[in-house]
């Protein structure tokens, strides 16, 4: 080969045939995001924290507060996600099962060709920083054909970052659906029962068995002086990893907007701008919103509600005026690019006018939510 086939090569290598562009599957890798909030206490219960990133329970597994942490020891990255253990749990159920998830649409997957001759391996790398040290397993989950492979990674030093990589076989069965539902996740073990560590690793690609799903899994919740966190998370192509693919913060908060779309929030600012609305009849306010990005699917709204907290403002309405107590999204005009929300109102109003409607409360939220 000669010199310049070599030095070819190697840039194909590297970049795993392609010349810059996007590498990274994975949305908010380096945790900048946190449109929910950056610090949850108590948590006992599945839900999504920072943007994109599940804390997933079955059973119950102690209980922990889920921080947006500040990373000032690990160099070219500012953030985290940080699992604090503050009930431990060192006697887990066999059923018992605690993760950190991250869910990829099938239409993003195409690339990997999952099924065929010409599948490819899969690249995963992250730091990780814990205070229990041992086996890690990660696992990636085909939802579309009940398959997986789980590999392990070791821990080696406490409360130390740690940069670790995982290649995963081609999986030459099994395609992945085009569509927008959940078609792989990655999976990170916390704390697993022996439902699902009791077997053999399943380090190739294989129909589902639970028990093989995180053998050797540490217990990251046997002690409340236990810390996880996560941060650098990247998915790639082929069988390199390439150094992180740091974007703009506007471009990753855009691209977890396609998941989580938060259109008003009283904490940033009690009098913040809801929209312009019609008062359709005398109980009723409708009102059109369109997302900063066409969401992945149809929306639920999650929203808080209580005495003052929407207002309404026109020639006939005071500005003090407790105008409506909650909204619901109304069908069929729920589309992924437009929605239509209804205000219920507690007074009675002008049909067929139109008012300017705002948050008056700074525990006031309207967020759309189309999670995988």
């Amino acid at each position: 080969m000669t010199k310049a086939a070599e030095l070819a090569k190697m840039g194909e290598v590297l970049t795993n045939s392609q010349i810059g562009g996007r590498r990274n599957i994975v949305i908010n890798g380096a945790m900048q995001v946190a449109q929910r909030g950056t610090s949850f206490t108590s948590v006992t219960a599945s839900a999504y924290h920072l943007d994109r990133f599940k804390y997933n329970l079955s059973g119950t597994v102690g209980a922990s507060t889920v921080t947006q942490n500040t990373v000032t020891d690990l160099a070219g990255f500012t953030k985290s996600l940080k699992v604090d253990v503050t009930t431990a749990d060192a006697s887990l159920a066999t059923s018992d099962r605690l993760t950190l998830v991250y869910n990829i649409e099938g239409q993003d997957l195409q690339q990997v060709a999952k099924g065929t001759s010409s599948a490819e391996q899969l690249t995963l790398s992250f730091y990780i920083k814990a205070t229990k040290t041992g086996t890690q397993i990660v696992e990636l989950f085909d939802h579309d054909n009940t398959r997986h492979c789980a590999k392990s990674v070791t821990i080696n030093s406490s409360n130390t970052w740690e940069k670790k990589t995982i290649t995963y076989p081609a999986d030459t069965t099994g395609a992945l659906n085009y569509d927008n539902t959940n078609a792989i996740s990655i999976f990170f073990g916390l704390a697993c029962g022996t439902d699902f560590t009791s077997g053999t690793l399943a380090t190739a690609w294989a129909s589902n068995t639970n028990a093989n799903r995180f053998v050797g899994q540490v217990n990251h919740f046997d002690s409340t002086d236990n810390n996880f966190e996560i941060t650098g998370v990247q998915l790639e192509v082929g069988e390199q990893a390439t150094p992180f693919e740091h974007r703009s913060f506007g471009e990753e908060l855009a691209l977890c907007q396609r998941y989580f779309y938060v259109h008003a929030d009283g904490s940033i600012t009690s009098e913040y701008h809801v929209g312009v609305a019609a008062n359709y009849a005398s109980t009723a306010l409708y009102m059109s919103v369109y997302p900063r990005v066409t969401m992945r699917a149809a929306p639920t709204l999650e929203q808080t509600t209580g005495t003052n907290y929407y207002r309404a403002f026109s020639t006939t309405i005071s500005g003090n005026s407790d105008y409506f107590d909650e909204f619901v999204i109304t069908s069929p005009h729920s589309q992924p690019n437009i929605f239509e929300i209804k205000g219920q109102t507690n007074v009675s109003v002008t049909a067929g006018e139109a008012v300017f409607v705002r948050l008056a409360n700074s525990s006031a939220k309207l967020f759309f939510d189309a999670e995988l």
